[in-house]
Order: C-alpha cells, then structure tokens, then sequence
C-alpha cells in the first residue's frame, strides 16, 4: 500500500517559517465599502473562475448532435491548429491536462535514469512530477528578484555533462528570459521545453509563449485564462517532436497495423467536447487577455502606494498576462503579514491563494533536496498571494478588495 512522504514543521527547521497557514474560510459578507457607490453584486469574490460567454456552448451541442464526443473529431484538430498559430507555433497536440502535456513533451526526449532535468524551485508540483515521471534527476534552480522568475545565472552554475533539457516555467504569465536561456542551451546542446501553462498570451520580445523554444506545454485547467475544463496542449515547430507527441498521446498505435506498437505510449487524449470548448475560447484569447491586464492596472493603481505592498512586475521586454495577479506583503511596513491579511479578506467575502510552496520544501521531495536553499523562492513563498483575478472581475469588484487592503494597512 503507498504510504504517504510525512514532514512535520518541526524537521523543517528555519523553513517551517516560510509554510503558509491553511486557507482561512471565507465568509459570506454584504459588508458596504466606505467611499464606493457600486460594491460588487457578488457576497463572495472567487479567486478565479472562467469566462464561458462565446461560441462554447453552440460548439460543445454541434460535438453531441454530430456523435463526435471522444478524441476523434473536427474540434480537436481545429482546436489545435488555431492553438499553436496563436502561439506562432506549426504544430498543436491536445492532450488531457497541463501535467500530461508537459510528460508528453519531455517523453519525446527519450530521457533516461541518470539524466537531469533542471526546473525552478518556485513552481507549481506538476513541473517536478513530469521530470519524475520519466525517471530523470529534477535539478532545482531558485528565482531572480526583479521578475519572480527563473534565474539563468543560477540555471548555468547547475549545468552538468548530464544535463538533458531545461524546463523555464512562465510563472503568473510573465515571461522567462528566454534569449539568455537558450543561448546557453544551445552551447551545451541540451533542449529547452517552456511550462507555459500560466501563460496563455504571454509575450517575450513581441513573440509568443508557446513558440519560444524546442517545445512548451499548456494547461486548460478552469483556473487557466483559457479552459476547457480539464486539458493540455504541446506545442512545437519541431516535426519530429511533433510526430512523437502525437503517437504517444494515443498508446503509440502504429501506421502499419492496429494494435502494433514499437513505444510504450500513454492513454493523453482529450476529448473533442473539450476541444469544443477550446475552440471557443482560443477565438476570444486577445479578448481575455487584454481583460486581464486591464484587470491589472486597475489593481496597481489602487494599490501601489500602499506601504508594505509588492504589486507584481513586468519587464519592458514582457508582456505579462496576469494570469495571477500576485502581491507580497511587508509585514513590518504594512502591520500585519501575508496570512493576516488573506484572513481580513476572507472575512470579507474575498478569496485569496498564497503562491507556491518550493518544491525543496514538499514533503514527497524533502529527502532529494534537503540542505538546499533558495532565498528568493523562499521569501516569494513566504510574503506572496493572488488576488480574485478573473478575466470577468467588475470594476467594483477590484475596487472593492483594493479598498479591504488599503483599510487593513497598519493592523
């Protein structure tokens, strides 16, 4: 019987300062907001939750009138080839989550035991999982402080002859420093394959996640700015990858004969009801992204001059899509920290999540990584959360819990 990896706080030491309190239960609440003439209609403010106001159900009925509902249909190859042109890519392969997505294009690399892989620490479990998956080393790097992302100085001082690919992971939906990382993968021959599940639309240097290296993989999970309920998609300009991911996602059946297979392949498919959705949704993607980071600067110009109060970057080369939007707070300029200030907001109807939790510091990990530290990872841990961030936010909304923030500064 599995047994679960168990990790007290006490065995964590100086890092058990650094692990968020549970989710504190939000609470229903009409409570007006003093200066505001139009609070939100909602008692509760979601974290996120998706725009579904398109084409998704006309598509989603065409997929049950037609018999189309499993992974064969019109939708899926629509929803893939619209996908990958979004993201200047040549290829689009639908899979069934954000997770699969990533194992699938790591799969293609043919990695083996001994092999690295190195990742963020700062980075949600799925990234290290699929490096798992594969039976590679997953090497952890920390986050530059100006950005919150994967620091390329750290990534070059962990390469290793063993070093087979690198895993940039577009954390919140602002872009890795993709030119000074692939430059150094190319001068030590290892493959970089984007985690871009959080960035649908993100920009570097005016091209698109998605299309900024050897591969990438997306998630459509609800939460996702695009979604399709559970799903994924690989995209890539690489045939060859492109053909392996394909194959693999369908139990590798051959081209010579059915049930014949040559690779131990994977169950990945998506469904084209899902790619019903898909489609619907990649045809407003500009619409919802430009929703977010309106969204976005609304949020930073209520916000930014609150003492103790981070609101989150972009570099003059990104365009950051916000998937998230993320603050930290100060607790000795702000009067209270980041765990106080989600229980103050929960008590007013208001859902928050912090960031993640470093993959050093998960119990199912500890044993692989433990001694190791990663500052910035840590202080991003410790002091950041998101803030309701749905395309569909109101305008009240957002002023709303831009005003909660403002009235709690001070404790």
């Amino acid at each position: 019987m599995l047994q679960p990896h168990e990790l007290t706080l006490e065995e964590m030491g100086d890092l058990a300062e650094i692990i968020p309190a549970k989710d504190p239960e939000v609470r229903i609440s009409y409570r007006p907001i003093p200066d505001f003439d139009r609070p939100s209609a909602r008692s509760i403010i979601p974290v996120c939750e998706p725009t579904l106001d398109g084409n998704e159900l006309k598509y989603v009925q065409q997929a049950v009138e037609t018999n189309w509902i499993s992974s064969a249909g019109s939708f899926i190859r629509e929803f893939e080839a619209k996908f990958a042109e979004a993201c200047g890519a040549r290829y689009g392969i639908a899979c069934a989550n954000g997770t699969v997505a990533l194992h699938l294009a790591l799969a293609t690399l043919g990695l083996e035991p001994g092999d690295e892989v190195i990742i963020p620490t700062f980075t949600m479990i799925a990234t290290i999982n699929a490096v798992t998956y594969c039976g590679a080393t997953p090497v952890l790097v920390d986050n530059e402080p100006d950005f919150w992302q994967m620091d390329v100085a750290d990534v070059a001082r962990k390469v290793t002859p063993r070093t087979r690919a690198i895993i940039p992971v577009h954390i919140y939906g602002h872009p890795v420093d993709m030119d000074a990382l692939n430059e150094l993968a190319c001068r030590h021959g290892i493959t970089v394959i984007e985690d871009a599940a959080e960035a649908h639309g993100a920009e570097y240097k005016g091209r698109r996640a998605g299309g900024l290296a050897a591969a990438a993989a997306f998630s459509f999970y609800g939460n996702k700015i695009l979604t399709t309920g559970e799903g994924g998609m690989v995209t890539t300009n690489d045939q060859e990858i492109a053909r392996l991911a394909w194959n693999l996602r369908d139990h590798a059946f051959s081209s010579e004969r059915h049930f014949w297979h040559k690779y131990v392949g994977f169950n990945y498919r998506m469904t084209n009801l899902q790619a019903a959705v898909g489609l619907a949704q990649v045809e407003r993607l500009d619409e919802l992204v430009a929703a977010r980071r309106q969204n976005a600067a609304l949020y930073t110009s209520l916000l930014r001059d609150i003492p103790g109060i981070t609101t989150p970057p972009e570099a003059e080369w990104a365009k950051n899509v916000f998937w998230m939007y993320g603050i930290m707070v100060d607790r000795g300029a702000y009067g209270m920290n980041r765990d106080q200030l989600r229980r103050v907001l929960a008590d007013n109807g208001i859902e928050t999540r912090t960031f993640f939790i470093p993959m050093h510091c998960q119990p199912v990990y500890w044993d692989a990584f433990k001694g190791q530290r990663f500052p910035v990872a840590e202080r991003l841990c410790r002091d950041g959360f998101y803030l309701p961030s749905a395309s569909s936010l109101t305008v009240a909304e957002i002023e709303r819990v831009a005003a909660v923030i403002d009235e709690a500064c001070g404790g």
